[in-house]
């Protein structure tokens, strides 16, 4: 057991270590699988009640037939936003950027052509003092490959870097395009849009705050609510992984150490309240729909190219996602990766490992299998519940393939071990006990090591054999004379139930109880005896019809303790018994001859019978190496 526990643990460590090398690797095909892990939980979670206080003011398809093609003329942009402001809406957000200016005003075409109109209307300008009187906040694009910058917006808030390491976590920018000149001065703040799907495409994290040639900038979400709560400074707090948190008065947004929040979603589109800019532009929306609520301004249509894949939808408006992250942020309902989220995940691979090689310790394959199949599914209930009840999100498909690989290795060494535990079986007992004994020792997982046991043992030899052997010509002749005699015997006590243990030339040695519990076993023994004489009488009919000296043997049998198990040299060994009780039992079948007796028991062995025999007491007798005399009796004929 002690090997196996050791066997277990190594394996577990090296199939850990192999994943934790592969973890470190990062490679972007395993990961793909630990995000759909992620993305399955969500959806055993199913969708959740999201913020009534969150509304997505939608650039339909409804609002482009009757408005025209985006983008639209900035005073009818101007009028949605002079509504919004009427309907006393907390706060208004941006999920666009005005990066150009507004070709289509009469005083830009006026002047193009060198016309001079009185009075003649700056649609951007209309926009600009609109956008002055609301309280708004623009959007803009950082520029993370190209060093293009169009114009740089102010930042309005003071961020803080507590125990800011000397590399730089937050993600770095190259540039920004940003709304134009008189649109950007005009707001109170802006923030980035931004958001990055992973590999597989689908977006799980916002960023909250970016770096741009040294300077912070805030993501759309995150200016949006720090104006909402009249918030002047943030805080930045690190550890010595990266990012810890980002503080904003009484709250605290946990983010992974580059300061993105991992969102965790509501359910697919539609999870927030969506109002048509068209219904918004014409006043036919009542004022509690809008008064007092975060409103994102953003688009559903499909032609304006801003749909995104998410855990629950594969076309959600990126405006939603945005939602989200505030919704988030407003309930304190986090989805956090740890700044130290490494640490952990390379921790939970080797304690996951280890554990799947503990529970299959000593159990057989099925139970392994049991085991296994129960194990893995804790560990899916134990990710979803850290994931949902805790907000912690981990890696999940390396524990889970170091648990699979670490379980298919040692089936495959249980396997092997059993197949091997067979073949020593069956060649070690299929001579010595029936084929039934020997398949129910294959199946019992019997420990065959050394133990002490009550067994009844049994010697048998031939009188004479030497002066018998000697009048045959041939050495062939003789083993099969002897062979004529040997199969029915051990036929015989195979039948009850016992383990032939050896054979001495012409003697017989076998044994009771074990390695099977044999009920009775005395009487098995003794009943065997009888069985062999009657056996013996037809074979010395048939011997005498072919002129071949007859066979007397003579057997003793003693009960008691011996020492019984796998015993030899580490690469030869044999199932046997030792013990003062086999040396008894042999110096008892050898008193047959002084007695001429054909069975002689011990007096251990007569207490243990059940059954009647005919039984004379031959009384007290010294054996060769015993001190003490041992009572003998002499089983007749039935």
């Amino acid at each position: 057991m002690h090997k196996i526990k050791y066997l277990n643990l190594y394996i577990s460590l090296i199939v850990a270590f192999i994943f934790i090398v592969l973890y470190t690797l990062n490679l972007s095909s395993i990961k793909k699988f630990d995000n759909n892990f992620i993305d399955m939980f969500f959806n055993l979670r199913g969708e959740v009640v999201a913020s009534k206080d969150i509304v997505i003011v939608d650039i339909d398809e409804r609002s482009l037939n009757r408005l025209g093609r985006w983008p639209w003329r900035r005073d009818k942009v101007a009028t949605l936003l002079d509504n919004l402001r009427d309907y006393e809406v907390g706060i208004v957000g941006f999920d666009m950027v005005f990066a150009e200016s507004d070709g289509s005003s009469p005083k830009k075409i006026a002047k193009e052509l060198n016309i001079e109109i009185k009075n003649a209307k700056d649609y951007d300008e209309i926009f600009a003092k609109s956008i002055a009187n609301a309280p708004a906040v623009l959007g803009y694009v950082l520029n993370m490959e190209q060093n293009f910058s169009n114009y740089t917006p102010s930042v309005n808030a003071i961020f803080i870097q507590k125990n800011k390491p000397d590399e730089d976590f937050l993600p770095k920018a190259k540039g920004v395009t940003s709304n134009i000149k008189i649109l950007q001065d005009s707001a109170y703040s802006s923030g980035s849009f931004n958001m990055f799907p992973d590999s597989d495409g689908v977006v799980r994290y916002v960023p909250m705050l970016f770096s741009l040639d040294g300077m912070i900038y805030p993501s759309l979400s995150l200016e949006m609510l720090r104006l909402a709560l009249g918030v002047g400074m943030v805080n930045i707090n690190y550890d010595e992984f990266g990012v810890l948190n980002i503080e904003m008065g009484e709250i605290k947004i946990p983010t992974d150490k580059y300061g993105r929040l991992f969102v965790n979603f509501a359910g697919a589109k539609k999870s927030y309240r969506y109002i048509s800019a068209l219904d918004v532009y014409e006043k036919r929306v009542k004022k509690s729909a809008l008064e007092g609520k975060i409103v994102l301004i953003g688009t559903s249509a499909a032609g304006l190219l801003d749909l995104r894949s998410t855990p629950f939808d594969e076309t959600i408006p990126g405006v939603e996602i945005h939602a989200n992250a505030i919704d988030n942020i407003i309930n304190q309902n986090f989805l956090q990766k740890p700044s130290n989220i490494e640490g952990l995940n390379i921790l939970n691979i080797l304690i996951s490992s280890i554990i799947a090689g503990a529970i299959l310790i000593g159990s057989s394959i099925a139970l392994s299998l049991v085991l296994s199949v129960g194990f893995i599914f804790l560990m899916l209930v134990g990710f979803y519940k850290l994931m949902f009840d805790y907000g912690v999100v981990i890696s999940f498909i390396y524990p889970l393939l170091s648990v699979i690989s670490v379980m298919i290795i040692i089936f495959l060494i249980k396997l092997f071990q059993e197949s091997k535990q067979k073949e020593q079986i069956l060649s070690k007992f299929s001579k010595k006990v029936s084929p039934a004994v020997a398949q129910t020792l294959i199946k019992s997982q019997i420990d065959f090591s050394a133990s002490e046991r009550e067994i009844s043992i049994f010697f048998s030899d031939v009188r004479n054999f030497t002066s018998i052997s000697e009048g045959f010509g041939s050495a062939h002749d003789l083993i099969e004379y002897l062979n004529r005699y040997m199969s029915p015997m051990s036929e015989i006590i195979i039948k009850n139930q016992g383990t032939i243990d050896k054979y001495i030339g012409d003697a017989i040695m076998a044994y009771w109880n074990a390695p099977l519990e044999v009920e009775n076993h005395a009487d098995k023994a003794l009943t065997s005896a009888l069985e062999q004489l009657e056996a013996l009488d037809r074979l010395n009919k048939e011997l005498a019809k072919e002129n071949l000296p007859p066979i007397y043997i003579g057997i003793g049998i003693h009960s008691g303790e011996a020492v019984v198990g796998e015993m030899g040299s580490r690469d030869r060994s044999d199932y046997t018994i030792i013990g003062d009780s086999v040396n008894i039992a042999s110096r008892v079948e050898g008193l047959c001859k002084e007695y001429k007796a054909e069975i002689l028991i011990t007096k251990q062995t007569k207490d243990r019978l059940k059954l009647n025999y005919n039984i004379k007491e031959i009384g007290q007798v010294s054996v060769k190496g015993k001190k003490e005399s041992i009572t003998i009796y002499q089983v007749l004929r039935r």
